[in-house]
């Protein structure tokens, strides 16, 4: 996983010096019907935490300082087919240090993100840790090894629970920052903290590219692993 990703950074990093921007001048942008409406980190996760807690029925006052149609494209997506709408601006804190697992695990940081998710989304369909840490079933140098990846399963593969991934993913890129989130992954997209212009990428998946490692039945989200 992660060095299908270090590909795409290396392939993405003349664009990322460019003149051309990824996003704008914003913090976050979303894609709408009517344009891209840019927001700051604030109202991305005011916006991504409705949009949730509304996706499971719970009746939740709409942030009023929105541009028309942003609620709608983040708890919708786009028109023809499942897909990103919103996208901010990557950071890392360089000051954060290694972690050791919790009995869960995860490392107080994902553990972190777990709680997190669940405050906003309930119950979910979790996986990629365990207690004492998981040793396989993942690539050489995937994060889950380190305790620091959790993947949010969305089965069956169906355009609605594609989209409802993407509800997720949202909501964990515009909390990023605050959570030490590295890398989204879902849906043969990647959304990566280290790329300061933000945007989603297309994520080459090793063979065999099933649904599992193209990650279109689960959002893998992991965090940040800190200096020793």
């Amino acid at each position: 996983m992660l060095a299908a990703i270090a590909v795409a950074l290396v392939t993405l990093a003349p664009a990322l010096v460019g003149s051309g921007p990824l996003l704008d001048s914003s913090d976050c942008t979303v894609d709408t019907p009517d344009g891209r409406v840019g927001l700051t980190h604030e109202q991305a996760q005011q916006a991504t935490t409705a949009v949730a807690l509304q996706s499971r029925g719970i009746d939740t006052p709409a942030p009023t300082d929105l541009a028309d149609g942003v609620l709608e494209a983040l708890a919708s997506g786009p028109a023809d087919d499942a897909g990103p709408v919103l996208s901010c601006r990557g950071s890392v804190d360089e000051g954060l240090r290694v972690e050791e697992l919790t009995p869960s695990g995860l490392t107080p940081r994902a553990d972190g993100v777990r709680t997190a998710m669940a405050e906003v989304f309930g119950e979910q369909s979790l996986g990629g840790f365990e207690p004492g840490g998981v040793g396989s079933g993942h690539g050489g140098e995937s994060t889950h090894y380190d305790g620091r990846a959790i993947d949010v399963f969305f089965r069956p593969v169906t355009e609605e629970n594609r989209r409802q991934g993407w509800v997720l993913s949202h909501w964990l890129v515009a909390h990023a920052a605050d959570l030490d989130i590295q890398y989204v992954i879902f849906d043969d997209q990647f959304w990566s903290a280290r790329l300061a212009r933000g945007g989603w990428h297309p994520y080459d998946a090793p063979a065999p590219a099933n649904e599992i490692l193209r990650h279109l039945d689960h959002v893998h989200v992991d965090v940040l692993a800190g200096r020793s």
